[in-house]
């Protein structure tokens, strides 16, 4: 029996590879070049992408420091990433301090759109327009609530065992 297998392992090729010679050599040469040029390529542009996502945030809420919050990702970019959370969180902000000087929370581009509401007036009027308009949609939903309030203190209230409840 011993003999039997001894020559069938002669008979056997020494090598048992799914490739050809010298194919995980070539493949190796692959992977090493799309490792040493793609990935740093890759993060590169995943680094660049996450240090603008600021000013992406602010040019969609109409910030009105929004070139501020561009230099600011661009400061960042070069520092290695330390002022990105600083952008960040001024591209959230809501800068009340800046309505309250300029009379709107909203930049100058939002009023000078070509195809918006506000492109055929000029910018202090188109201001207090969008002001009215914020002013009147906050008008009705207090209304909405007032009605809700009055609909409350009209329902009958039910006395259970000297306690007063309302019909909820």
């Amino acid at each position: 029996m011993a003999a039997i297998a001894a020559l069938s392992a002669m008979a056997l090729p020494t090598q048992a590879w799914a490739f050809a010679p010298g194919m995980e050599e070539k493949i190796a040469d692959v992977m090493v070049w799309v490792v040493v040029l793609g990935m740093p390529i890759a993060g590169i542009y995943l680094f660049w992408k996450l240090h603008v996502l600021p000013e992406v945030i602010a040019e969609k809420r109409h910030h009105p420091q929004k070139e501020g919050i561009q230099v600011l990702c661009l400061l960042s970019l070069a520092f290695g990433g330390l002022l990105w959370p600083i952008a960040w969180l001024w591209a959230y902000s809501k800068p009340a301090v800046y309505k309250m000087a300029y009379g709107t929370d909203k930049h100058d581009d939002y009023f000078l759109k070509p195809d918006g509401e506000h492109s055929n007036k000029p910018m202090d009027l188109a201001i207090v327009d969008d002001e009215m308009m914020l002013l009147k949609e906050k008008m009705a939903r207090l209304a909405e609530k007032r009605e809700l309030i009055i609909q409350q203190q009209k329902k009958p209230e039910v006395v259970v065992e000297g306690k007063e409840q309302d019909h909820a």
